[in-house]
């Protein structure tokens, strides 16, 4: 109960927000916002849920997007040789999104068109996800390198397996909750809603999310990235202790 507290205190100010009197607030077809701008990533993380909730000013049907920070991914084909699977050809995918999913109230066929769908990278076939061959982006990506690239995002649970759902909680104000899991990367979110009318875009919002490290998470990450030779070096340190300390333990005993 208490962590449900900060977040209908929040719903309540954006409720009263809604209703006062601000010429550009009623000006704006969708307003929206979160339940916390911040995912703090700590020891003992295991993923967490947002509640993006807003308002439109005039009934119609929505699409929420969250894309993740993006990066270069490194997709490899496994083939059996004398009856061991190794990897083989390789291939590079130029700035994907590290996390992808969407939300609508209703199926998107029902009222979104194929051209605005690919225009605005909504649904997994329709992401521009560009490899590249020596820094050279391809006119096409492979299809068999590029269905396993989405599988294993899927598989790590930082892509999508169907969209989630818009809850509208009367004509003009919705909610959906936005998972994050525990492997999901730090930086920053872009979360896109998008107001269809009459299966023409009407208008849209954005808004941030940063995903951030706290406490030791933050200083071993920091230490990682930013003295890469010092931190291979400590882990080499480290696990020379360790086995030490388990050969010397495992003679006593």
């Amino acid at each position: 109960m208490p962590r449900l507290l900060p977040r209908f205190a929040a719903l309540c100010t954006f409720v009263l927000a809604l209703c006062a009197p601000d010429r550009d607030a009623q000006a704006r077809d969708i307003t929206i916002d979160l339940t916390d701008p911040i995912v703090s990533i700590t020891t003992g993380f295991t993923g967490t849920d947002l509640l993006l909730y807003g308002a439109v000013r005039e009934p119609g049907d929505l699409v929420v997007v969250v894309r993740g920070p993006a990066r270069d991914e490194i997709v490899r084909r496994k083939e059996k040789v004398f009856g061991v699977w190794v990897n083989r050809d390789e291939l590079t995918f130029d700035k994907v999104p590290s996390y992808y999913r969407i939300a609508s109230n209703r199926p998107l066929e029902e009222f979104m068109n194929s051209a605005d769908a690919d225009r605005l990278q909504i649904g997994l076939g329709n992401l521009d996800l560009r490899a590249k061959v020596s820094g050279k982006l391809l006119p096409e990506a492979p299809y068999e390198f590029r269905q396993g690239l989405v599988r294993n995002l899927q598989r790590l649970g930082l892509y999508m397996t169907q969209p989630d759902n818009v809850v509208f909680l009367s004509e003009q104000l919705f909610r959906t909750r936005l998972r994050f899991p525990a492997n999901v990367s730090v930086g920053t979110f872009t979360i896109e809603v998008y107001l269809f009318q009459r299966g023409a875009l009407k208008s849209t919002a954005t808004t941030l999310l940063t995903v951030r490290k706290f406490g030791i998470e933050a200083q071993v990450y920091d230490l990682a990235h930013r003295y890469s030779l010092a931190y291979g070096v400590l882990a080499v340190i480290i696990a020379v202790v360790a086995g030490w300390a388990a050969n010397a333990a495992f003679r006593k005993g």
